[in-house]
């Protein structure tokens, strides 16, 4: 085979706890956003993008949305008998299987992958960050300052800081400390998880952390390992969009920028294409009778009623008279006539009865998940069927077939979660 300069190994195996229902029965980098795509959309793009034709996407938790998503690889051209894309989930070794414990552990397990093609560098990246990245820069700059490793880094302001993983680097930019989400940090340099390798340095580190750490971490083990033996890394800065969308804030907010006249992230310039499925060609309808004002409306939806700044995915249906305002709706989903829903966030294949009112009331925290449900918005699970005539106010989660009788009053007050287990339309 064919030796490659560099390849990418994309971590996609996360649960995304903070994304709440949006994430129960699928990866993190699965969830759609911005009406067509979904989150994966974004770094595989950046590969194919920067010249990467072999990737190995890490799959673990709830990986069949994303396998199906990903196929073979041919809307990003990885399907190559060369390389190309290669779903690499956790297997059998020995007598028993072993699950990836530890981002540089998931590395760790499939150097032999790596090792096929012999690859001078290595590309790690995350799944579930939304920005548009030259890789190759970060590759030349690699190859410039002859590191051992180079990492991604991005100002963030100071009092966001220990939030983050803060790299401290002298002027050069050769780090020279790491801290974990640092009380009082040195620096603003947050980590954006993304490294370039030289691999024969890696694949040893691996080997050596991994012998005292069976849930080896690059944050936590690989990087402080280098530092410690005074292996050359060094800060690559970027200053353009970069968004982790973990929490049901920052996916709404990322979403609500996509709309505006001039966003922040633009999903449609030539020169930087996102690609994703496309199996969805069908027209949109707007009726007569709608009112649109400043939204995404994907293909093969119809819109019979007013939709103010809204994200709607594939084949969604807003009958008429309702009113939608600030919310997001996912692919396949209905809502029926004289509906008024805001800041509201509906996934899959969800059905919304007539005469519905959802976003409204007090601005109660929920008290089942307050750490994930606490600005305001509701969120629908996929697969979700909601009868006609009901109230459901702020920060509330309903999942699953709800019948009127799940209701008291046909009303789900504001900070109530109403989970109907196993159910599916």
């Amino acid at each position: 085979m064919r030796r490659k300069e560099i390849i990418a190994m994309l971590l996609a195996g996360g649960q995304g706890s903070r994304l709440g229902i949006l994430s129960k029965t699928k990866a993190k980098p699965a969830v759609s956003f911005g009406g067509k795509y979904r989150i994966i959309d974004f770094p595989l793009s950046n590969c194919v993008n920067s010249g990467i034709d072999t990737v190995g996407i890490l799959t673990q938790y709830q990986p069949l949305i994303l396998n199906r998503h990903i196929g073979i690889g041919i809307p990003w051209d990885l399907d190559r008998p060369n390389g190309g894309v290669t779903i690499l989930a956790p297997h059998l070794k020995g007598t028993q299987g072993e699950w990836y414990s530890g981002t540089a552990n998931a590395i760790y397990q499939n150097i032999s992958y790596i090792d096929s093609y012999n690859p001078e560098y290595v590309l790690i990246i995350s799944g579930d960050h939304i920005y548009k990245m030259d890789y190759s820069k970060m590759l030349e700059f690699h190859k410039e300052k002859k590191c051992d490793a180079t990492i991604a880094v991005l100002e963030v302001g100071w009092d966001e800081a220990k939030r983050f993983g803060i790299m401290n680097a002298d002027e050069s930019g050769k780090i020279y400390e790491f801290e974990e989400k640092p009380q009082n940090p040195k620096s603003n340099l947050a980590s954006m998880g993304i490294y370039i390798f030289t691999w024969d340095k890696l694949r040893n580190n691996l080997i050596n952390d991994n012998k005292i750490h069976n849930d080896s971490d690059f944050g936590k083990h690989i990087i402080p390992l280098m530092l410690n033996e005074n292996q050359k890394i060094y800060a690559y800065r970027f200053n353009s969009y970069w968004k982790d969308v973990g929490t049901i804030e920052s996916y709404w907010n990322a979403n609500m920028e996509l709309i505006k006249t001039l966003p922040s992230f633009n999903l449609y310039e030539d020169f930087w294409k996102i690609y994703t499925q496309t199996d969805h060609q069908t027209p949109q309808y707007i009726s007569n009778t709608a009112d649109v004002n400043t939204c995404i409306i994907s293909e093969g939806c119809e819109v019979y009623g007013r939709v103010y700044n809204c994200v709607l995915g594939y084949n969604v249906v807003v009958e008429e008279g309702t009113f939608l305002k600030d919310s997001i709706i996912m692919e396949n989903t209905v809502i029926k006539k004289n509906c008024s829903i805001e800041r509201c966030i509906i996934d899959e294949n969800s059905f919304v009865g007539e005469n519905t009112k959802i976003g409204v009331g007090e601005n109660i925290i929920n008290k089942l998940e307050p750490k994930i449900y606490n600005t305001g918005i509701s969120v629908i699970g996929e697969n979700t069927f909601i009868p006609e005539n009901i109230t459901i106010g702020k920060n509330c989660v309903v999942s699953g077939k709800t019948t009127s009788n799940d209701y008291i009053n046909n009303n789900l007050c504001s900070g109530e979660s109403l989970i109907i287990k196993g159910a599916s339309l």
